[in-house]
């Protein structure tokens, strides 16, 4: 309720989420909020730790104040992601957000494992720690804070599909544990004398480096190219599919440039006796149309395929029966016949499971397979196979 209370007075036209400057006004929102209330956790934390002398507790303390700089670094990502496209980055500076996500991911680690080697010269040599009943209180309320903040940045990550602000609600959420941890550190020292809050420290440093290591795998996966959205995929192969004369389509391709900033090549299989005019129209009405429905850039290529002829037809459903039952074999596509009399080539392209073909045999193995079964039925047949593997 708080958080679309603040959405609704802090940024004008917030429904309209694909528009860039509607964007950043959710990151700066969700930044400024988590400087205000991490800033304000800290200096709670740091005095209960002086007033009680607790290592546990400055070390939670001091993971707040790295959680306001992490908010200060996604406000900053969010300006330079936004930054128009140049001559050197002709797509824009969207990853510059990734980039920022994965600094903040750094910056818990090293707090984190600060905070083990303190927590550990607490453990070797013990200080006594004081149970008080309001910094007790005050640990119990920073806890409330960070419930709230977990569920205000899930909410704006996933409002505007940013996995920085995703991965700052899963770290907000991970400080809830550690503050809980903390808290009952707190209350144990009241009934024992054994040196808890080291030990408690340890594992609180322990959660942030888990939490850091967690950020950085969620951040550095776009960078290095991670499959696409299943959701785009199965949106941009029945946007194309939907479009007059389009019977078939593959080798989608999709390129992520940053959130909102990415571009797709499709294939889109067409009658070759149609008019090249006519279905250029076609063509380009679906680019225009899906491009600015999906909020990406679509580039659709044409392949003519030749399916009339009762020989095409009668080869294609034999082929379709031998790779119908060989599990790696996810489709096929481009099938035609090329050649006069004897010299005829069949020729296709199929579409496989890369990660599980090289567990079970070579291309070649697997292309030598089907050209054997197919020369059974048409000997007459020379087979042509590309195997493209599957990007999705």
């Amino acid at each position: 309720m708080l958080s679309r209370l603040l959405v609704k007075k802090f940024i004008r036209n917030n429904s309209n989420t694909n528009d860039e400057k509607v964007r950043n006004s959710y990151g700066f929102l969700a930044g400024i909020v988590g400087i205000i209330i991490n800033v304000m956790l800290f200096a709670i934390k740091l005095s209960v730790g002086l007033i009680v002398g607790s290592i546990a507790v400055m070390a939670d303390a001091f993971n707040n104040l790295s959680d306001a700089a992490s908010s200060l670094i996604t406000i900053l990502g969010f300006k330079l992601s936004s930054m128009p496209a140049d001559a050197e980055h002709p797509f824009g500076h969207g990853r510059l957000e990734y980039i920022s996500a994965l600094i903040v991911a750094f910056m818990v680690m090293i707090v984190g494992f600060q905070f083990i080697k303190t927590s550990f010269d607490r453990v070797i040599n013990p200080a006594p720690v004081t149970f008080q009943l309001l910094p007790f209180i005050l640990i119990a309320v920073s806890i409330t804070f960070k419930v709230w903040l977990s569920s205000f940045n899930k909410f704006i990550g996933k409002t505007i599909d940013s996995s920085a602000l995703k991965a700052a609600g899963i770290d907000a959420l991970g400080d809830v544990v550690t503050s809980s941890t903390v808290a009952i550190s707190l209350l144990a020292s009241k009934f024992t004398s054994f040196p808890i809050d080291g030990y408690i420290g340890i594992l609180v440093a322990l959660a942030i480096l888990w939490s850091g290591y967690s950020l950085v795998k969620e951040t550095i996966s776009p960078l290095l190219g991670e499959a696409p959205d299943p959701k785009l995929v199965k949106a941009i192969q029945e946007g194309v599919m939907s479009y007059q004369y389009i019977t078939g389509v593959h080798d989608l391709i999709i390129h992520n440039y940053g959130p909102g900033k990415c571009m797709a090549s499709i294939h889109a299989e067409i009658p070759s006796d149609i008019n090249i005019m006519k279905i250029h129209d076609v063509i380009d009405k679906a680019e225009r149309e899906i491009s600015e429905k999906l909020n990406i850039y679509l580039v659709i290529h044409m392949d003519p395929i030749s399916i009339d002829t009762k020989e095409i037809l009668e080869a294609k459903t034999e082929v379709e029966k031998i790779i119908k039952y060989n599990p790696l074999i996810k489709s096929m596509h481009d099938f035609r016949i090329v050649g006069e009399k004897e010299h005829k080539n069949l020729i296709f392209d199929i579409v496989v499971d890369s990660a599980a073909l090289r567990k079970i045999m070579h291309e070649e193995e697997l292309k030598e397979k089907i050209i054997s079964d197919i020369k059974d039925i048409h000997p007459e047949y020379n087979c042509i196979i590309t195997v493209d593997p599957d990007f999705m």
